[in-house]
């Protein structure tokens, strides 16, 4: 690790902090502090000790030695910036850091950051800020020789990042040459590239994911692509088809959390029966590419002890005919193999 970061998460660590979570568990750089101020005076590790471990502060004021770069971990529902975290991301400029942020609120056309960051000599990355020349999908993803995994969820935040993570970790570790194909704000943080498809033009989702595949499919054996949201949810459901039929992918893995019955943020929706998504995934998809649910993604993080989670997994496996685990808790090996 060599730059040192610092990762705002006001009032959300960790529970609704996925961008943040994600940094702290996959990233290659330094976390030296994370910003809560719920929860100042408190570790990471007293509540993710298997990431690695940072003081939690109140302030950017409060951070000890040089800092490299300021991350806004956590994206709220919209993307929106909270004012709140305003005189953070400043001192942060004022200190030279280069910032980042995942928002749809883009602090490059804030008047007052642009202005401060040019003064300072540094750089502001919006994330989900698209690439010029994007265009509609050729459908083409079919013709690269790696074969191509998707994964798919039952709802917004029950893992499909994390376990996109998981299984390219496991593959390598199996001796496939893996490769991630980052699709949301967190996944481009961590592996330093990709297409924020929820910014995207509609027209052009499918194209954003092909132009990643057909980038990375001949140098690869597999890509892992990170999928985005549910088809079933009343907000985000197009860009999950988008990604769909933009990846044409070969495999799907289903992620789900334990214990989740409604669409998170829209608690007036039931999540339908787990087995109901399979059908759903498989039909969608099949016009575009036969693809099958190889495999479950469980999300036990709520369940307090092994033998009710190992139980879950079991429950959950079950439900949708298909190997299953947790992939953080339990490993991602035997589901490496479903996938082989």
């Amino acid at each position: 690790m060599s730059e040192r970061v610092v990762v705002l998460a006001h009032e959300k660590f960790p529970d609704r902090s996925k961008t943040a979570n994600g940094i702290l568990r996959y990233g290659d750089r330094e976390v030296v502090a994370v910003l809560d101020r719920d929860r100042a005076g408190e570790r990471v590790r007293d509540h993710l000790p298997d990431v690695q471990d940072a003081p939690i502060v109140e302030s950017f004021g409060d951070v000890d030695g040089p800092v490299d770069e300021f991350v806004v971990g956590i994206a709220p529902i919209g993307g929106g910036f909270d004012e709140s975290w305003r005189p953070d991301v400043r001192a942060a400029i004022e200190a030279g850091c280069d910032v980042t942020a995942g928002l749809h609120y883009f602090l490059n056309e804030d008047e007052e950051f642009a202005t401060l960051a040019a003064e300072r000599g540094v750089t502001l990355t919006d994330v989900r800020k698209p690439h010029e020349g994007l265009t509609v999908s050729g459908a083409r993803s079919g013709e690269v020789s790696a074969d191509v995994v998707l994964t798919v969820g039952t709802d917004c935040s029950v893992g499909k990042m994390t376990a996109t993570m998981e299984l390219a970790d496991a593959a390598e570790a199996a001796g496939i040459d893996a490769c991630v194909i980052p699709t949301g704000q967190t996944g481009i943080m961590v592996e330093g590239w990709g297409n924020p498809v929820d910014r995207v033009v509609s027209d052009f989702t499918a194209g954003a994911v092909e132009e990643m595949i057909l980038e990375k499919g001949d140098e690869h054996d597999l890509l892992i692509v990170e999928g985005q949201a549910s088809i079933v949810h009343p907000a985000y459901s197009a860009v999950t088809c988008g990604i769909l039929h933009g990846a044409m992918p070969d495999r799907l893995v289903l992620c789900h959390e334990a214990g989740r019955e409604v669409v998170h943020g829209y608690e007036g929706f039931d999540l339908p029966p787990l087995a109901e998504y399979v059908d759903l995934y498989e039909s969608l998809a099949a016009p575009v590419e036969e693809a099958e649910v190889v495999g479950g993604a469980l999300n036990t993080s709520g369940v307090e002890n092994d033998a009710d989670a190992e139980a879950a997994v079991a429950e959950f496996g079950e439900a949708i005919d298909a190997p299953a685990a947790d992939l953080v808790r339990f490993g991602a090996a035997d589901l490496v193999e479903a996938i082989r």
